[in-house]
């Protein structure tokens, strides 16, 4: 009788022993800095001032950041008191609509690196809402702690800096 176990004992001992292996392995393996970022990001926060020294992005301000894990990225950050357009209608806002729209709005987007020895994400920039960050690499400084995400800008479009913002992790 032992031996007509025998074969499926073996194979019982080698699954556990794979799974085992398999657990353990998990276990010592510690994701990415890079492999931690993919996902979608809600803006919380920005210390970018205005020259009054209003907060550049406003009371209650929205954002998203996503990143994908093929190396693509997507921004944009508005204050959520940018005025409507009276015409009703993108490509006839005022002066002052328009003027309200360009300070108040921030997007980019592109490719994405991030060096893990020194926690720095450049985002590859092809296209943006500021047309000087067209064809340029924007270099920031990241920390991540759980669904915290802090990003350091040291030249911010703004004009003064560093900066720092705060998103948290989508839900």
């Amino acid at each position: 009788m032992t031996r007509a176990f025998g074969p499926f004992k073996s194979a019982t001992i080698m699954v556990f022993s794979i799974l085992a292996f398999s657990a353990s392995d998990a276990v010592g393996q510690s994701k990415s800095l890079k492999d931690d970022l993919v996902g979608s990001w809600k803006f919380v926060s920005s210390t970018s001032k205005r020259d009054d020294d209003s907060a550049t992005w406003g009371h209650d301000p929205v954002g998203s950041l996503i990143f994908t894990g093929n190396g693509r990225f997507s921004l944009q950050i508005m204050r959520s008191d940018r005025p409507k357009y009276k015409s009703n209608t993108r490509m006839r806002g005022s002066l002052i609509e328009n003027q309200a729209t360009t300070r108040g709005t921030l997007s980019y987007f592109g490719t994405y690196d991030v060096n893990e020895s020194n926690h720095t994400l450049t985002f590859h920039v092809l296209g943006s809402s500021f047309p000087n960050y067209n064809d340029t690499d924007q270099a920031r400084t990241v920390t991540l702690t759980g669904d915290d995400l802090k990003i350091e800008n040291r030249s911010p479009s703004r004009g003064r800096g560093p900066t720092f913002q705060t998103w948290e992790t989508a839900k």
